[in-house]
């Protein structure tokens, strides 16, 4: 038997092009230009040209070899062969300033490396395995049972973790040492064993990592003194001598691997008694619709005869080119009104630069200041930088929440952060403070912070605890 039912309920759906939209909210500046750029090859009718004055500038340039109208034009001309043949030289506006120097991935040297030890083809492809499943400090972070498995599918070979081990051991050993390390404890002992020293600190630094390195992680530095039955001086030692070592395979700074380079999105100036803040680069003015194409659908609209496929073709084409341009444009629209925002609600920290000028706002602070949903303002600030004058900021610092003082003024978690950051660097040395201790030097200064408070800013400060502090004097 057949029943009708009649219901009412309310749904939220979100376009697809709404999605792309959120989804170009989210490109940085150099995610961008990659994103127009795939844009421009898929879709033939959306173009991007040039700005007028460059062209102009650039015909008139010197440096720019011009099209020879005649023979008395060419015969006189006294632009060097070299200019003019093969495009063989960099423009002046490319010119880097030092050596380009060639750089290698880590990985790669390892690779290198593990192909003198003279093994089997099966080694090599575990041993290739090992080396791309590095992070990028040289550690290896996934279980051997989880590799194993892996290059099983992959490799469509039977692998056990036992048969990984030996080829591990090799990895470690290659330059960098330590690489394929599973933890800092792992590579702390490599460096203990290549050292070839029998003293008793080292001894008790080998037996400290082996067998206590949990304590020592949880600074439990009493219970190890008494496990291990040794004295507060004899303690210290050992733990300078592991603060001698390195901490990582492979630093940040020096892994080649890793760019450093920063992008601005926004470029914040101070003129006069104002702050501007503008885009650092509109890219919405470059891009607009081939003509040609768009003229093309217009006739064939009109002419009912030609093929229907070709038609819905074209349209289809012509239709995603202006929602893109109009989507860069609504982007780059929003970002300005997100910035300027940020920048009207942070006038003192823009202006000076100091960061004890830092006003408590969140996301829902700009979100009601420029009428977007709080996820388009996440978006937005995400992964962004501004220039500014006094240097590059990620705005996503900006965002802090806010404590409030004895006298009601709600101050930032930023500026409490820097008092703490301020009294541990004046501190005695022989006597550091303690949490609590810090807790209360803040109140006697109109903050009331609790313990745990200052225990998560000393750990997002890499501050080490007041006992930890006191044996690397």
């Amino acid at each position: 038997m057949l029943n009708l039912l009649q219901s009412q309920k309310l749904q939220h759906k979100i376009l697809p092009h709404h999605i792309a939209l959120l989804n170009l909210l989210h490109l940085d500046s150099l995610s961008l230009e990659q994103r127009i750029e795939d844009e421009i090859n898929e879709n033939p009718a959306l173009e991007e040209s040039s700005n007028p004055d460059d062209l102009l500038n650039d015909k008139f340039s010197k440096e720019t070899v011009q099209d020879f109208q005649n023979w008395e034009e060419y015969g006189y001309d006294d632009i060097p062969d070299y200019k003019t043949e093969y495009e063989n030289y960099l423009p002046p506006d490319r010119m880097p300033d030092r050596q380009i120097a060639e750089t290698t991935d880590f990985r790669q040297e390892l690779k290198k490396q593990f192909r003198f030890t003279n093994l089997d083809e099966t080694s090599y492809i575990l041993a290739d395995f090992i080396i791309d499943s590095l992070d990028e400090y040289g550690f290896l972070t996934n279980d051997l049972d989880s590799i194993a498995e892996e290059i099983s599918f992959k490799q469509n070979i039977w692998v056990q973790a036992i048969e990984l081990e030996p080829v591990l051991k090799i990895i470690q050993d290659l330059d960098p040492s330590g690489c394929g390390s599973r933890n800092p404890g792992e590579f702390f002992l490599i460096q203990l064993n290549k050292m070839n020293c029998n003293s008793h600190n080292h001894l008790a630094a080998i037996e400290l990592v082996r067998n206590h390195f949990d304590d020592l992680h949880a600074c439990n530095i009493e219970k190890i003194r008494r496990d291990m039955k040794m004295r507060n001086g004899e303690v210290k030692e050992v733990l300078q001598l592991l603060a001698s070592l390195k901490s990582r395979p492979i630093s940040s700074v020096n892994s080649s691997h890793v760019n450093n380079a920063v992008f601005p999105d926004f470029i914040i100036s101070i003129e006069g008694d104002n702050i501007v803040a503008s885009l650092a680069k509109q890219r919405s003015a470059s891009l607009h619709v081939n003509q040609v194409w768009a003229e093309t659908v217009q006739q064939m609209d009109n002419d009912k005869s030609s093929d229907r496929g070709t038609r819905l073709y074209l349209r289809n084409k012509l239709a995603s080119a202006q929602w893109f341009i109009k989507a860069i444009r609504e982007r780059e629209s929003n970002m300005l009104k997100v910035i300027r925002a940020i920048v009207d609600f942070q006038k003192g920290y823009f202006r000076y630069g100091d960061t004890m000028q830092l006003k408590p706002m969140v996301l829902k602070n700009i979100a009601e200041i420029v009428g977007l949903d709080i996820s388009t303002v996440s978006r937005i600030t995400c992964n962004k930088y501004a220039d500014t004058p006094f240097g590059m900021i990620l705005l996503k610092d900006l965002f802090t929440e806010g404590l409030s003082n004895k006298e009601g003024t709600v101050t930032s978690n930023k500026v409490i952060q820097r008092i703490v950051e301020e009294l541990v660097q004046k501190e005695d040395k022989k006597k550091p403070y303690t949490d609590q201790q810090l807790a209360d030097i803040l109140s006697e200064k109109g903050y009331v912070v609790a313990r745990r408070t200052i225990a998560k800013y000393r750990d997002q400060l890499n501050i080490p605890v007041a006992q930890m502090r006191a044996l690397f004097f």
